[in-house]
């Protein structure tokens, strides 16, 4: 199963895929090296932000285990508009570990050696 990870560094996001099974297991805020994703990125450490999995459902940090679950949310980062003050909602999230339902994964750049630029480039799209 291939993975799409997007790497964010100073506003900028560069996409990769990789099929390695290195990645199932971790969780959100685990910390890897860049060799382990792509051999261009020896010497970069990058942090795990977010997952998605394969029909749009988030992953939640404070939910363990790969598993899909009904959580309570108040207003806040899953639950943007409330109609009145207390008001919370039944969605659907994702636990916080990377399985092989997982998609999408979002990282950032922690340390690296030189700016990401110079290592990839994202080919514009010709229509």
């Amino acid at each position: 199963m291939a993975f799409k990870f997007n790497i964010s560094e100073k506003g900028k996001t560069f996409k990769l895929e990789t099929e390695s099974e290195f990645f199932v297991g971790k969780k959100i805020g685990d910390t890897f090296n860049g060799v382990e994703l792509s051999p261009e990125l020896k010497g970069f450490e990058l942090k795990i932000t977010g997952t998605s999995d394969k029909s749009g459902f988030p992953g939640k940090e404070d939910e363990a285990g790969p598993q899909l679950r009904g959580v309570l949310l108040s207003k806040g980062r899953f639950l943007r508009k409330t109609p009145h003050k207390g008001f919370r909602r039944k969605k659907s999230v994702r636990g916080n570990e990377i399985s092989l339902a997982t998609i999408q994964v979002n990282c950032n750049v922690v340390k690296g050696t030189k700016p990401l630029d110079s290592f990839l480039k994202n080919e514009p799209k010709s229509e």
